[in-house]
C-alpha cells in the first residue's frame, strides 16, 4: 500500500521558487538525490510532505503533457494550516513581501475559518487557515 505522497509542481525559475518558499517558512534539502538544478524537494509541514518543484522543461518531459496556464484557470489549490490568527496574518505579510499575490485577503471564512489565498510567482495557487472549531 502507498507510504507517501510527493506533489510534483512545475516553476519557471527553481531559484526564485525557492528564494519565495523560503521566505514564507517552507525548507528545502539541498543534500537530497531530488535536489539537481532543475528540481528541488520542498518540505511543507510537520509531517515534511514533499512539493517537488521541477523547472518546466523537466517537468514536460515527466508527465508527457501539456502544462496547464495558470493565468488561465487552476487545476489544484494547495492548502495548509497555520496555529493562529496572528499567523494567518504574518504569513499574508510575508507572502506579498516575497512576490506572491494575495487573491484572498486574511478574513474569517464559513464562521469558523481564518484565512487568506494567494498566488506563488509562477500563479500556483494556495490557502493558508487557522481552523477553530
Amino acid at each position: 500500500m502507498t507510504k507517501e505522497l510527493w506533489i510534483n509542481l512545475p516553476v519557471k525559475d527553481i531559484k526564485r521558487s525557492m528564494e519565495f518558499f523560503t521566505a514564507i517558512g517552507f525548507t528545502f534539502k539541498t543534500d537530497s538525490p531530488g535536489f539537481t538544478p532543475t528540481s528541488a524537494p520542498m518540505f511543507v509541514g510537520t509531517k515534511n510532505i514533499v512539493v517537488m518543484l521541477f523547472e518546466e522543461a523537466m517537468f514536460a518531459g515527466i508527465c508527457v503533457n501539456k502544462i496547464s496556464d495558470t493565468s488561465q484557470g487552476t487545476e489544484v489549490m494547495f492548502s495548509f494550516d497555520a496555529e493562529s490568527r496572528d499567523e494567518v496574518d504574518e504569513l499574508a505579510v510575508k507572502i506579498k513581501a516575497a512576490g506572491g499575490k494575495m487573491f484572498s485577503e486574511p478574513a474569517l471564512v464559513q464562521g469558523w475559518m481564518y484565512g487568506c489565498a494567494f498566488a506563488d510567482p509562477d500563479g500556483h495557487r494556495w490557502n493558508v487557515l487557522h481552523m477553530s472549531m
